[in-house]
This record gives C-alpha cells, sequence and structure tokens, in this order.
C-alpha cells in the first residue's frame, strides 16, 4: 500500500465531496423542488461555469484513463478521439444553440420531452429516453473504471473503497443536484491541467524526450504480430479512424449528460462561447494520448492484464510520492463530475419523460423532482452493480454499444430541430431498424486478443457484408445509415397513406391540439437570447 498517495488521494476526495454538500447553497437557489433548479441548477450558468461543466462532463476520468491505454495497446488508433472533439464543436454549434432556444421557450427539460413536443409521439418520446438511459447506464459504471485503476496502483483492493465513493457521490448529487458537479468541475479541471502540464514536461524529462520515446514505440509495434497496431495508421484502419471519429463526433452531444449541460446555460450567448473555447480541452486531450506512448518507453506493464491501470503505475513510476497522490486524486475526481452529471440526466429522463408520462400525468414539480433524485440514486446503485458483477473488461466494451445506441437518436433529436419532414412512424421504423442492425453487427465482432466471441470491438469488418477486403468501419456510423434510410422509406410510406385518407394532420401542435394536451405549443425555432 502506498501510504503517502493514499493519504493525499483521501484528502483531495474529502474536500470535494464537502464542496458537493456546500453546493446546495451555491447562488442561493430558492427552492431545489424542482427540475429546473436541481437538474438544471436554475438554467443560469455563465459562460465560465458552463465551460466548466460541460468539459468536467464530456473529458471524464474514463478518457484520462482508456485513450492512453488504447494508444499504449494499438498505437495510431487510439487518437482518434482527438480529431473527434476537434471537429465536433463547430459542427454541433447551431445544433445546439437552435436546442436551447426551444427549450427555453417551452421548458423542455430532455431530448426526449423536444421529440414529444417536433413530433406529437409518446411513443417516440418512450424509445428517445429509454435509449438515454441504456447508453447512459454504462457510460455512468465506465467512470468506475478510471477510480477502479487508481485504487488498485495505490495497493487497495477490494470493493469497499469503491462503494464508498460512489455512496459519497450520490449523497452529495442527492442533496445539491447539478449545482454540485458544477461546483466540483473547478477542482477537477484545475488538477487535471495541472497534472498533465507537469507529466509532458516532466516525464519526457526524465525518458530522454520525445525522439527516445518515439523510437521505443516504433520498436514495440515492430515487434508484434499484429498488423493492425502501429504508429501509423495502415489501408485496412483507415477508414474504420475516420468513421470513428466522425460517428463520435455526432454521438458526442445526443447523449442526455451532454444535453443537460447545455440546457443549464443562462443563454445562446454562453453556448456559443463554450463551442469555441471547449477545443482547449482537445489539446489537453492530444497530450493525454501521448501518455500512451510515455507508458510504452517507460517499461510500465499493467496490473494484471488491465490496460487502463497504464496511465495510475506511469505516474506511480514517474512522480515522486506525494505528486503521484495528487495525480491520483486528479483521476478519481475527475470521475466524479460526469458520473454526477449523467445520473443526474438519466432520472430527469425518467421523471420527466416515463413517470410523468405513463404513471402521473398530473404529477407536481416537486413530485417529479423527488422521483429524480430516487432515479439518479438508482442509477448509482447500477452502474456499481455492473462493475462488480461484470467482467471489468466487458464493461469496458459496452462503450461502444452506448455510443451506437446514442446514435439512433440523431434522425429525431439531431435532424428534428431542422425539419418536421420526419413522419414519426417513419422515425420509429428507422430506430428500430438502427439499433437492430447495430446490435448486429457488435453481435458479430469478435476480439481474440480479450477472447470475446461477441461485442469485442466497434470495428466491423466489411467482409461480412460481401466485400473481399480487410477493410473494417465503425459499426454505429453503418447502424445510422440503416437508421436513416428506413427513416426516410417509411416517412414516405406514412405521408403517401395520409394523402390517400385525407388531409396531411401529422404536424406536432395539431396532434397535441387535438389531444388537448396543455404543455405543447407551435414549435418555435428562435428564442430571445436573454
Amino acid at each position: 500500500m502506498k501510504t503517502t498517495e493514499i493519504v493525499i488521494f483521501t484528502l483531495l476526495f474529502l474536500v470535494v465531496s464537502g464542496l458537493g454538500f456546500v453546493a446546495a447553497r451555491w447562488r442561493r437557489p430558492g427552492d431545489l423542488a424542482t427540475l429546473d433548479e436541481w437538474g438544471l441548477g436554475g438554467r443560469s450558468f455563465g459562460s465560465w461555469i458552463t465551460w466548466f461543466l460541460v468539459g468536467g462532463d464530456l473529458y471524464t476520468a474514463y478518457t484520462f484513463v482508456a485513450v492512453p491505454a488504447l494508444v499504449f495497446g494499438a498505437g495510431a488508433m487510439g487518437f482518434y478521439a482527438v480529431p473527434y472533439t476537434v471537429v465536433v464543436y463547430p459542427m454541433v454549434m447551431l445544433v445546439l444553440v437552435r436546442l436551447w432556444s426551444v427549450s427555453h421557450v417551452h421548458n423542455l427539460v430532455t431530448p426526449a420531452d423536444f421529440v414529444r413536443v417536433r413530433f406529437g409521439s409518446p411513443t417516440l418520446a418512450l424509445l428517445v429516453a429509454i435509449t438515454g438511459i441504456v447508453a447512459t447506464m454504462p457510460y455512468i459504471a465506465l467512470q468506475l473504471v478510471g477510480i477502479e485503476a487508481v485504487l488498485k496502483t495505490m495497493g487497495l483492493t477490494g470493493d469497499l473503497p469503491l462503494i464508498i465513493a460512489f455512496a459519497i457521490l450520490a449523497a452529495y448529487t442527492y442533496q445539491s443536484g447539478l449545482r454540485a458537479p458544477a461546483l466540483i468541475a473547478f477542482v477537477k479541471d484545475s488538477l487535471i491541467y495541472l497534472v498533465i502540464i507537469v507529466a509532458i514536461i516532466y516525464i519526457p524529462a526524465k525518458l530522454g524526450g520525445f525522439d527516445a520515446i518515439f523510437g521505443s514505440v516504433k520498436e514495440q509495434f515492430d515487434a508484434t504480430p499484429n498488423q493492425a497496431d502501429g504508429p501509423l495508421l495502415n489501408a485496412n484502419n483507415q477508414l474504420q479512424y475516420v468513421t470513428l471519429a466522425f460517428g463520435s463526433a455526432l454521438a458526442l452531444f445526443l447523449y442526455p449528460h451532454s444535453v443537460t449541460g447545455i440546457l443549464a446555460s443562462r443563454n445562446r450567448n454562453v453556448i456559443k462561447r463554450n463551442m469555441s473555447a471547449l477545443p482547449a480541452y482537445s489539446l489537453l486531450l492530444g497530450l493525454i494520448a501521448l501518455l500512451g506512448y510515455m507508458a510504452i518507453a517507460a517499461g510500465v506493464t499493467p496490473i494484471g492484464k488491465d490496460n487502463n491501470t497504464i496511465v495510475p503505475k506511469l505516474f506511480d513510476a514517474m512522480f515522486p510520492d506525494w505528486f503521484a497522490g495528487v495525480a491520483f486524486a486528479a483521476v478519481g475526481i475527475g470521475a466524479l463530475v460526469p458520473a454526477a452529471i449523467m445520473s443526474i440526466a438519466a432520472a430527469n429522463l425518467f421523471a420527466r419523460n416515463i413517470y410523468r408520462e405513463y404513471l402521473n400525468r398530473d404529477a407536481t414539480p416537486a413530485q417529479e423532482a423527488r422521483v429524480s433524485k430516487i432515479a439518479s440514486l438508482v442509477v448509482k446503485v447500477g452502474a456499481v452493480l455492473v462493475i462488480l458483477l461484470i467482467d471489468p473488461q466487458f464493461s469496458i466494451d459496452l462503450q461502444l454499444i452506448g455510443g451506437v445506441i446514442i446514435l439512433q437518436t440523431l434522425p429525431s433529436v439531431g435532424l428534428g430541430l431542422y425539419t418536421r419532414w420526419f413522419h414519426r412512424g417513419g422515425l420509429i421504423a428507422g430506430w428500430a431498424a438502427g439499433m437492430a442492425a447495430g446490435m448486429l453487427m457488435l453481435y458479430n465482432i469478435a476480439n481474440p486478443a480479450t477472447n470475446h466471441a461477441h461485442f469485442g470491438s466497434s470495428a466491423f469488418p466489411l467482409s461480412q457484408l460481401g466485400f473481399d477486403t480487410k477493410i473494417t468501419v465503425y459499426a454505429g456510423f453503418l447502424a445510422l445509415i440503416v437508421n436513416l434510410v428506413v427513416a426516410v422509406l417509411g416517412t414516405f410510406v406514412a405521408r403517401a397513406l395520409k394523402s390517400a385518407d385525407g388531409p396531411d394532420a401529422t404536424r406536432a401542435e395539431d396532434y397535441f391540439t387535438d389531444q388537448g394536451d396543455p404543455r405543447v405549443h407551435e414549435l418555435e425555432t428562435t428564442a430571445p437570447a436573454s
């Protein structure tokens, strides 16, 4: 056991936990017993708070551990995370501004709320809500991977430390809501920036510079029989790299926790500033990815077969004990912010789009908030059980499934912001087809390195479609194409049947007027900036 590292890790963890409880009184909310206050921080966060909140939400502890671990094991393919976090911000800026505007006008809390209003379909909204919850659950569980890797490196074995950490997280999230991760994000990001800046200067100096590091990397991959790894991409995995980066960019802001961070912003100008400033995290991510190469040069080996321990082991080997403790705290605290936001986002989906829609249509705002708080606890317990009861390596593979799943909401949420052309029946059919295609492809991808016959990777071989090639492509990208094709065809069929029956009455506001739903008005696409 590393006593110095454990003491520093524990002290910083307790300080941050204290901030989580204090956050309930931060910015003096009038009443936390509403989803607007508990789940969205009163929709009042300015540019700085939003920058730390969204950055802390998207760049998780799993990212800081898994990206360099992938670079360590596969080489250049692991750098796909860098271009996708560069292209995503200009690509989604206008989409998020419009989503904020619509949500601001109609008091929408979740992506499923928007779909309910836009397409007048409670069924489609339910599918979007369930999709968001299912895709988020393994993502929350994966935050535990970072904490587990740190605990292993410090010599702490058993599940009790992990359970205690998440119990504390559950307690202050229940009390403070979104304000807790927003306040903690300042500390978390400051620690992460400090550790990475020190690491990118100090570790290469000890290893003889980047020339020596890249020389060691080339020797390492030249000696492996696997043709898919290496410091450069090859003809067989270049398409996989491109489609994985692009598909990941499309999926990033479809996750409910990403939308939650955006809807908590004060106005549209805050979102615009953040879309221009958040790429600073992409620079940080590029430096983090290089830690995988540094681990190769330093001769670091993982604990057991868990490659996620590579970065903690590197810090333990390179840094003095006291600073290694700070680095471990940065990774551990880095798990708390996204885990809290993810659980809040999933809980909001359940409270607003399942509980209120199907179990208690007359629920008061206080009842909604109370159900959301309880649901956030259930989500966290489920995440802990995923880690405790399932092979950790398989739980990592679940992230691949999460990306494929959440991409299937793109036509309803992303395209729905700009057009009402799609018919709700076509979107439901597209969702079902895309989900089935994605799961079938993932099921048929094996990974001999991890002894998994199914769900072993996201790299789908085109040879399984009858092509004589070794090229692979991101399974989520192909599933999204299937989704879009079926949604378009389904819309044509639905409109043809509708025109045969009489006037088209598929506009969302017409549907809701007919049903007498008082929550829904004609959907506006613009709103005041303030």
